[in-house]
């Protein structure tokens, strides 16, 4: 018997859950810097802030299986409020039940309630099974760009 399968919205109380969740993607991605208390802090910000953005919570059974995370951006190209999904992730030995869909559809939604005109993400270039998932969707690569990138440091 399958067990039930829940997407909801990510609530600030949960950072906890999703800290573990967010180390295992960093970890699967090979994304380096991760630092609990940094990570946990700006999770907080952004689900306790819905202008920033939002979160989304997968549950089998009643356990944490999954997440997306996404923000909001002002594009004068999109004319208007886009999406990026910034993080997406279900823990392996929850995959092939639907759970990466149901969260994308649950985002999408949510998107076009806040009034985004795009959705966007990025994909490491050797995670095939991701750019299949999101062909899968209606996602396509973007002809002619490329995302560069530099970091900031405050102070």
């Amino acid at each position: 018997m399958r067990q039930a399968v829940l997407v909801r919205r990510a609530m600030p109380a949960e950072v906890p859950v999703l800290l573990g969740l967010v180390e295992q993607y960093w970890s699967f991605e090979k994304l380096p810097g991760f630092d609990r208390t940094q990570v946990a802090t700006q999770l907080k910000r952004l689900l306790s802030q819905e202008r920033l953005g939002c979160g989304w919570l997968a549950e089998v059974g009643g356990e944490p299986a999954g997440y997306l995370i996404a923000v909001y951006v002002f594009s004068l190209e999109h004319l208007g409020r886009t999406a990026e999904i910034d993080e997406m992730f279900v823990l392996p030995r929850f995959r092939s039940r639907g759970l990466a869909s149901k969260l994308l559809l649950e985002a999408e939604q949510r998107f076009v309630d806040a009034g985004c005109t795009n959705v966007s993400l990025q994909l490491s270039r050797a995670n095939n099974a991701a750019r299949a998932f999101y062909r899968r969707h209606g996602y396509a690569e973007r002809a002619g760009f490329e995302l560069l990138d530099k970091t900031l440091r405050n102070g």
